[in-house]
């Protein structure tokens, strides 16, 4: 059954762009420097024959995108290769072609089928490609072989989100984290080209200044394995660094815990509309731009429910279907700031192909970093963008969710009570009048409690409230007695 492997070339029409909010209320300046620092066109990425190890650093340009189709419909093998598309993009590359295999499986040498290898050779030449993005994580061997049949620099999916992470990681975490995932990525990876894989360190100890002296004559280190031991030696670094980094943010979380302010974090798919909904909800003011990854520095914002209830609502990084396990690993204590939430706020492209698959894409992410478990509300965004069958389908498959649009604001509001319904009630009732002179502490329980009633008396503020054990305790000298 051979012969059924074929190729399916795609249209190579732009992917209808969908914006994820209009106006930007904030965070035009890092928007302006994102774009200023687009990789420069007319970079050569051929590969050549040098002396040093190549170390896989992404220059790409114009790209020739293929996948391999193994179960599912070609519509899913399509929306998976758009996807792709948007990633290759957002990198910074020129989409000009893309290509799917039908197969049982990769092939375990070269990806795609031997005899489709030469077929590709053609199109990367006739299209005057530079770089070939494989929609997959493909072994050392593969990258090799595919590299010396096309005469052009191989990507695989894999090593496409980490430039892209690289690229819009900005804080001292988000750059470490993600070293540390591009490091564990490469050190696999690591070749020589020439006679550099040979290249030994050490000698016979013959002829003047060639051997290593006493104890250090014979064969040596070579050149790779020199790198590959300081490749290692820097993954121990940055994983200490991101250790203490993990320190201060439990700390901060613990005090969050203390003050017992709920946590609500916003999770789901990459350029669904996070940082516009939070924008919406908070007035936060973070950077929305209509790229895929745009965010990788989890921000918290405080909210006040209408009771005046305070919470807080945290933006997380978004996920993809097939997210490197080196990025989960890496960025696990950012994620943890999901697993640590009240609630999970899941929101989800209204007007993407397959609204399904991102939804069980996310919930797979959720479940390696313990959040599964959680409670969970499903706002579709982008409501505005999609067509009324598709929002009659989505409505019919999630009840329960809300449906709003955070470019026009359209449903913020169903949005906010549904969050404030489902924030944790304070577990202790309490009726107290409390003396006018203990206005913090009354201000402490419209922040922290469920204030269900209130009255002004001549001896003071009489309050019957919710509150969490800790505040229950503070509220005890003054508890009404009940007549």
């Amino acid at each position: 059954m051979r012969d059924q492997e074929s190729f399916v070339r795609l249209a190579d029409e732009d992917p209808d762009a969908i914006i994820i909010g209009g106006d930007v209320t904030s965070g035009e300046l890092e928007l302006e420097d994102r774009q200023a620092l687009r990789r420069v066109a007319g970079l050569s990425t051929e590969l050549a024959d040098v002396t040093e190890v190549e170390y896989r650093q992404l220059r790409l340009e114009r790209v020739v995108l293929v996948g391999v189709w193994t179960d599912g419909t070609v519509t899913d093998a399509e929306n998976s290769l758009t996807e792709l598309a948007a990633l290759a993009e957002t990198a910074g590359s020129q989409v000009l072609e893309g290509l799917i295999q039908r197969r049982n499986r990769p092939d375990p040498a070269t990806y795609i089928g031997r005899g489709k290898v030469d077929d590709l050779g053609s199109v990367v030449l006739s299209s005057g490609a530079d770089t070939v993005i494989c929609d997959g994580e493909l072994s050392p061997s593969q990258l090799r072989n595919l590299e010396q049949r096309t005469k052009v620099k191989v990507v695989d999916r894999t090593a496409l989100i980490l430039d892209i992470f690289a690229q819009h990681a900005k804080s001292k975490e988000g750059k470490a984290q993600v070293e540390l995932a591009q490091l564990e990525y490469l050190l696999p990876r690591l070749r020589g080209w020439g006679e550099s894989l040979s290249r030994q360190a050490g000698g016979s100890g013959r002829g003047g200044g060639a051997g290593g002296g006493v104890g250090l004559r014979g064969p040596g280190e070579t050149k790779l394995e020199t790198d590959r031991r300081r490749i290692r030696i820097r993954i121990s670094r940055l994983r200490r660094e991101i250790k203490n980094m993990r320190t201060a943010r439990y700390t901060k979380r613990a005090r969050r815990h203390r003050s017992g302010v709920p946590g609500v974090a916003i999770a789901g798919y990459t350029n669904a509309g996070k940082s516009s909904l939070l924008n919406r909800l908070t007035n936060a003011g973070v950077l929305v731009e209509d790229s895929l990854f745009a965010t990788l520095d989890p921000t918290t914002r405080r909210a006040y429910a209408a009771d005046g209830r305070v919470y807080t609502l945290s933006d997380t990084v978004g996920f993809v279907r097939h997210l490197p396990h080196q990025i989960i690993e890496a960025f696990r204590s950012t994620l943890e700031e999901v697993a640590d939430a009240d609630l999970v706020l899941h929101v989800v492209d209204g007007a993407h192909p397959d609204p399904e698959e991102q939804v069980r894409a996310v919930r797979e992410v959720l479940a390696e970093v313990g959040a599964d478990k959680l409670p969970e509300l499903l706002v579709v965004n982008k409501s505005d963008a999609a067509d009324e069958e598709t929002l009659l389908r989505l409505k019919r498959a999630w009840p329960e969710a809300i449906f709003v649009s955070a470019r026009t604001g359209r449903g913020i509001e169903d949005a906010r009570a549904a969050i404030e319904a489902r924030l944790p009630r304070p577990a202790v009732e309490v009726r107290a009048v409390l003396p006018y002179d203990r206005g913090d502490l009354v201000a402490r329980v419209h922040r922290r409690g469920e204030v269900l009633g209130t009255a002004h008396l001549p001896e003071g503020t009489k309050l019957h409230v919710r509150v969490d054990e800790a505040l229950a305790a503070e509220l005890a000298p003054y508890r009404e007695v009940a007549g």
